[in-house]
């Protein structure tokens, strides 16, 4: 019996260790992303990739990456499953042509934002010096970061209240009010914010809260780390949350289920929920926009935000700081706060976050309503006090791991942003009110 290859050439030529447990896994994380949940299915048509590649590859002759993937395809067809097929092919393709194109512009996906929004705001910035990192600093140096903070604050406000003000114009066909955009973008205080402005003029909601719509965490894909894939829209039972609102506009009562972060289960029928006369269903929800939540729901009565960390901010390398570094800057310090997550873990999942928005969230931009900017700029000084020593760390703990390269070139390219900018240790001067708060602690609403 032939010795089985232990390593596999990956497409820079690089060799690094063969995981067995991968194939299973992308076949399933294929099936999921077309609505099945066979994970014991997704197992058998591992093992027979698994003999396939030990019955024509060696310890002498490994296999590259890209012939793996090829007899992924092969098996699929053969064995009678072509739409999971397709999803594979598809999400290798992207893939592909990431590789190809990856530009800054890509990373920014601001030509999936209106023009006009990102013209607004880029105004904004250079009315109140702080469309570069130095300007920031100067202003810093000065003792203006309570004045920045002030008018970033005032900014992101009035946002909300031009969104509102265009609910309240269409008050007679709305019935659901969607709060979408990626993740850590500020969705959760807006939301609130938002149906504060609202009930004042009001209008009354009922909060359709979405994350109980999880499936069990054991029906999501892992990687070879054993973590799992729950960025994806998959990850949520959409068909349960699209009956669930069809049912609430139709003036039925239903039970939402329960799902237990900590255990990973959910349990359902458990909340009763009803719609008064007039109320609004208000969703908070990452995947907002996309379009199997609300299938068949007449579009006159959904009005959509999106909310993105739209800053218009030059570093002093010349280029556009990047939009998703203050996301996951944000993430990791309110997954820390709130959830009791070592930071590094958000650093190493972020290919999965970012994975999900090229996919499901950036191309359904376009179909929002009104964009509201989620980014201050007084953010940037607070997470150089918090985070740039953290960032040294990973940099150096991550640089010779051919497996963690994703996550040894964010860390990289934050902690170069973060070193440019002039620290804050006196957060006092930023408000409970603040949606920054969401992140940092010490916000006034409930943001858990």
């Amino acid at each position: 019996m032939k010795e089985k290859f232990q390593q596999v050439i990956k497409r820079d030529g690089a060799v690094v260790p063969f995981r067995p447990e991968r194939i299973g896994n992308a076949i399933y994380r294929a099936a999921v992303s077309v609505d099945g949940r066979d994970k014991y299915q997704a197992e058998l048509l591992g093992e027979k990739v698994l003999s396939t590649l030990y019955d024509n590859f060696s310890v002498s002759n490994p296999p590259e990456v890209e012939q793996i993937q090829d007899i992924v395809e092969k098996i699929l067809i053969e064995e009678g499953h072509a739409k999971v097929a397709k999803a594979f092919i598809v999400y290798r393709h992207e893939h592909s042509q990431k590789r190809k194109t990856k530009t800054s512009k890509q990373e920014h996906h601001s030509g999936n934002v209106p023009y006009q929004k990102i013209y607004e705001t880029l105004v904004w910035s250079v009315n109140h010096d702080l469309h570069s990192v130095e300007a920031l600093n100067n202003r810093i140096a000065k003792g203006e970061f309570a004045d920045i903070v002030k008018e970033s604050d005032e900014a992101y406000e009035n946002d909300i209240q031009a969104a509102a003000q265009l609910i309240i114009e269409k008050r007679k066909d709305i019935r659901i009010v969607v709060v979408a955009g990626p993740s850590s973008s500020g969705k959760t205080t807006t939301t609130r914010k938002l149906s504060h402005y609202l009930n004042k003029e009001g209008l009354g909601f009922v909060e359709l809260n979405v994350d109980h719509y999880f499936f069990d965490l054991e029906l999501h894909p892992v990687d070879e780390f054993g973590d799992h894939d729950f960025e994806t829209p998959q990850a949520l039972d959409l068909e349960l949350i699209n009956s669930h609102i069809k049912s609430l506009l139709e003036g039925e009562e239903i039970l939402i289920p329960y799902y237990n972060f900590k255990t990973g289960k959910r349990t359902l029928d458990q909340t009763p929920m009803k719609l008064k006369e007039g109320e609004i269903i208000l969703i908070d929800s990452l995947h907002g926009l996309y379009g199997k939540m609300l299938d068949g729901v007449p579009k006159r009565m959904v009005f959509k935000t999106y909310i993105e960390t739209l800053l218009q901010m030059k570093g002093t390398d010349g280029k556009f700081l990047r939009w998703t570094d203050l996301r996951l800057m944000r993430r990791m310090l309110r997954d820390e706060v709130n959830r009791g997550y070592d930071p590094i873990q958000t650093l190493t999942h972020w290919h999965y976050v970012r994975s999900a928005e090229l996919r499901h969230i950036i191309p359904f931009i376009g179909t929002a309503d009104y964009l509201i900017n989620g980014a201050v700029p007084y953010e940037l000084p607070v997470m150089a006090n918090r985070l740039l020593n953290r960032f040294k760390d990973w940099e150096a703990e991550f640089k010779d791991n051919k497996l963690r390269v994703d996550a040894y070139l964010r860390a990289k390219r934050v902690r170069e942003m973060l070193e440019t900018i002039t620290r804050v240790t006196d957060e006092s001067p930023i408000p409970s009110t603040s949606h920054f708060r969401e992140f940092i602690g010490g916000s006034a609403y409930d943001v858990h």
